[in-house]
């Protein structure tokens, strides 16, 4: 126990000294934790944890995906459902497909096995994207979209991918394919209800107390509690936690004084709580990713491998954004142009991917390949997505005026 104590402590310690520097040299922090990350690995150093799906599922995602869920108002959700829920739907879908016909036509190999990696690839990660926005500081409609698309498309990520490990274990295209309505029913509805079960139940006995320790405990209870119910269910964990995050976030944090069920203390507690949550999650998912992508066998897998994969990834994303976007082109739901390339290429992969990864059977054929490609796709979007998003974000007007200024001096 004092040895895993010991760890984390190291591991605090690690972060906000990189947290320190990294607002001294105007670098991101994601990327200042994920480039520390390596350079410990490459030196030697042990900091004595690693990525595990578990440690992902059960302590980075739910405070990442809670604290971005309460801040998001159901109001603006519902005036963009059209092409948030068409993004999230039916473009991980397209990206799955294409990524892994990418796979199976230009590196060769087999085609359930190229859809197994391109339905974990496909989704972009809520934790990445939502560091991201947070280190620029954008706000209004552009990070409404990107951020709840990103939350949104786990649902449908879960069920490609539960549905094509199926039918790369079982050989049963058929079977799989009578099977996926149930699953996605399942999965998506399962995960909402879960959520809004634990919500509810956190907001009724939130309403009867008066002290903001337990107000905040409760919103805890519901973000943990909702997830690890919904995992255990074998529904989606992610949406449960979201679906939980709004409701607790909408009907407490964004209501008015009157209605909310919180206490205005309890407000105020319960939002710098989970900035804090957030912010040590993050700091710990980034590191610890910096960690493992040094430490990932690069060199035995050779380079036509680890850029056909992030360039595949990127055609992927790319087909999923724009045919979209153009749809709604001619609609009240119109998304700009300078949206669309703020979706692709914020389109972040990280902590979910590397998850699911992590989670494929040995017996999977290429599994080895689909871990370290997944690691190649994640540490080139950290790194090199994360720090020209900038730059991308001043060209289009999305910084604000401060952010524009330091861009502009650094």
């Amino acid at each position: 126990m004092e040895e895993r104590i010991g760890q984390v402590v190291l591991l605090l310690a690690v972060a906000m000294i990189v947290a320190i520097a990294a607002r001294r040299v105007k670098l991101p922090y994601t990327v200042g934790l994920v480039v520390v990350g390596a350079i410990l690995t490459l030196s030697d150093t042990d900091l004595g944890q690693h990525l595990t799906h578990d440690l992902i599922y059960d302590l980075i995602l739910p405070p990442l995906l809670f604290e971005a869920a309460l801040s998001i108002p159901w109001r603006e959700l519902r005036r963009d459902a059209p092409p948030l829920l068409f993004l999230s739907i039916f473009g991980t879908t397209v990206a799955a497909a294409a990524v892994g016909a990418g796979m199976s036509w230009f590196l060769g190999w087999p085609i359930a096995s190229a859809l197994v990696y391109g339905s974990l690839i496909a989704a972009t990660d809520p934790v990445a994207i939502i560091a991201m926005f947070k280190d620029n500081g954008v706000h209004g409609r552009v990070r409404l979209l990107v951020e709840a698309e990103s939350l949104m498309n786990d649902g449908a990520a879960a069920v490609l991918f539960a549905v094509t490990l199926g039918w790369a274990q079982a050989g049963s295209l058929e079977q799989v394919g009578w099977e996926t309505a149930a699953t996605l029913a399942r999965i998506v509805l399962g995960g909402v209800g879960v959520g809004l079960v634990c919500g509810g139940a956190a907001i009724l006995l939130a309403g009867r107390a008066s002290e903001h320790l337990v107000e905040a405990a409760l919103t805890t209870i519901a973000a943990f509690g909702s997830f690890l119910v919904a995992e255990h269910l074998h529904v989606s964990g992610v949406l449960a936690t979201v679906t939980a995050g709004l409701m607790m976030g909408n009907l407490g944090l964004l209501s008015a004084e009157g209605k909310s069920y919180l206490t205005r203390k309890g407000r105020e507690f319960v939002v710098s709580f989970w900035e804090y949550a957030a912010f040590v999650a993050n700091s710990f998912a980034f590191l610890l990713i910096g960690v493992d992508v040094a430490g990932a066998p690069f060199q035995s897998y050779g380079p036509k491998l680890l850029a056909g994969g992030i360039l595949i990834a990127l055609i992927g994303r790319a087909l999923a954004v724009y045919p979209i976007s153009l749809a709604f082109l001619p609609s009240r739901w119109i998304i700009a142009f300078p949206e669309q390339h703020v979706l692709w290429w914020g389109g972040l992969r990280g902590a979910l991917g590397l998850a699911l990864a992590l989670s494929l059977p040995a017996a999977l054929p290429l599994r080895d390949e689909i871990v370290v490609v997944t690691f190649a796709v994640v540490g080139f979007s950290i790194v090199v997505q994360g720090l020209t998003m900038p730059l991308l974000l001043q060209r289009f007007g999305f910084l604000p005026k401060r952010e524009r200024g330091k861009t502009e001096d650094g």
